[in-house]
């Protein structure tokens, strides 16, 4: 017989085989001993068990939320499993088959809610971190949410906001809360965004002759009593947490969650704004100015011409987003409370304005970030920042990236300054800084010199 008629005969035989594998694979289970599979045991078992190991050494809600988390990895194991043997849902059908780790995460969330607790920033951390596992939810690039391996970095970056705090308040009194964030964020990353890199960076692979998932047929339930029925149809409140981005599946946007911006918001889209302010709206203004009662405007969060983004009047939004931006746009925030906004790009400026108790994280800034006019605020610059100002404001606390450590820091009536800096010996710990904000002038040499008050046992 001809060689080459042996080796091509040979190699239909292996293709064969490995055919044969699959299916046997998606009849009888085998899809648990996939790499892809063993690899997430190899996570869970190495970066879950430091969580849970730094967890137990503290106890209370920690480890609880600890658990929650735990569960949540080992319930998109499952989900991994089953999508190897599961034809790709529509978006309803992924509501259903997504649902369960839709219950571990609104648990996280839930243990957020109430009355504060003095984990409080424990709990924020966890229930901000489990949102990486929507990864999972990636359906392609019109879904309307991050790649997997970028969704999981913007999830973290969410929940390192509130670890950071963590640090900061244990990181002279308890290693052990400081243990527990470094293996925290270890899980995620590097460990949850490296698997997702190796094994799933375009989304999950689901079977091409696996079983189908459909949307559970909806009971008829008796109508409700009008006075319960706004409550009934109102669109979920930001204290659940990402139970309403698996509940907003079905409308084809999988990160209702976040406040993202669409075109129809820009300025430049809208029918309703015109560059010129009309005489009836000029009117308005003037005779509202008169009026002794201040009135807080509608929320916005749009961009302006192109080049301003514009976020106004936010109240309790935890989860503001600006992805769609570039070196030449400015951001300005005003009026805000409550509200956390995170900027994932570059931009020219950033400007904080009359804010109270808000948190921003930005990546790079090519100008300036300007703090004005504020109370009890925290900014985050994650890449590079040449230079920061802080005016007429009380309660200001900066977190500087290793990359901004050369930051110009200009302050000017203001109380209460905090900078924060990575340790450098070691990743994941901060050592703080407190700007002064008295200052002793003395007349020498025919000049005045300025140095700041020295608090001696402070």
């Amino acid at each position: 017989m001809d060689e080459n008629l042996i080796k091509r005969l040979e190699s239909a035989v292996t293709r064969l085989e490995s055919l044969a594998g699959g299916a046997a694979a998606e009849s009888g289970g085998d899809a648990a001993k996939d790499a892809s599979i063993s690899a997430f045991d190899d996570l869970i078992s190495q970066y879950v068990g430091s969580v849970m190991s730094a967890a137990e050494k503290i106890d209370g809600q920690v480890l609880d939320v600890s658990r929650i988390i735990q569960q949540a990895f080992h319930v998109q194991k499952d989900l991994l499993i089953k999508i190897k043997e599961t034809q790709k849902p529509d978006t309803a059908g992924l509501v259903e088959f997504l649902k369960p780790l839709n219950d571990v995460i609104a648990k996280a969330s839930t243990l957020t809610e109430g009355k504060r607790s003095d984990f409080f920033n424990h709990l924020r951390t966890g229930a901000e971190s489990v949102n990486a596992l929507v990864w999972i939810a990636y359906t392609g690039k019109n879904c309307g949410m991050s790649m997997p391996v970028a969704h999981v970095e913007e999830s973290w970056n969410m929940a390192e906001f509130y670890s950071n705090k963590v640090l900061v308040e244990y990181r002279s009194k308890d290693a052990n809360h400081v243990e527990w964030v470094k293996a925290l964020k270890d899980l995620y990353v590097p460990g949850l965004r490296d698997y997702v890199k190796s094994h799933y960076p375009l989304g999950p692979v689901w079977s091409a002759t696996g079983k189908t998932v459909k949307a559970r047929p909806a009971a008829a339930p008796a109508p409700p009593p009008p006075a319960n029925f706004s409550s009934q149809t109102a669109k979920p409140s930001s204290s659940q947490g990402m139970s309403a981005v698996f509940q907003d599946i079905s409308s084809g946007n999988v990160t209702s969650g976040l406040r993202k911006v669409t075109d129809d918001m820009k300025t430049k889209n809208r029918k309703d704004r015109t560059g010129a302010v009309p005489v009836s709206e000029k009117q308005t203004s003037a005779s509202s100015s008169s009026s002794s009662k201040p009135k807080t405007g509608p929320p916005k969060l749009e961009l302006q011409m192109g080049r301003k983004w514009v976020v106004e009047n936010q109240i309790e939004q935890k989860n503001l987003v600006i992805d769609d931006c570039d070196p030449k746009q400015t951001v300005y925030i005003f009026g805000c409370k409550n509200s956390v906004l995170q900027i994932q790009g570059k931009v020219n400026n950033v400007t904080v304005d009359k804010c109270t108790k808000v948190g921003v994280v930005f990546k790079d800034v090519v100008a300036a970030c300007e703090i004005v006019n504020c109370n009890g605020v925290e900014v985050q610059c994650q890449g590079l920042a040449p230079s920061i100002s802080v005016d007429n404001t009380s309660g200001c606390q900066m977190y500087l990236s290793k990359d901004s450590l050369e930051t110009s820091i200009t302050t000017a009536k203001s109380t209460e300054i905090n900078v924060l800096v990575p340790a450098s010996e070691s990743d994941g710990e901060w050592g703080e800084h407190s700007l002064p904000q008295q200052y002793v002038h003395t007349y020498k040499d025919g000049q005045f010199v300025t140095a700041p008050v020295s608090h001696s046992g402070a």
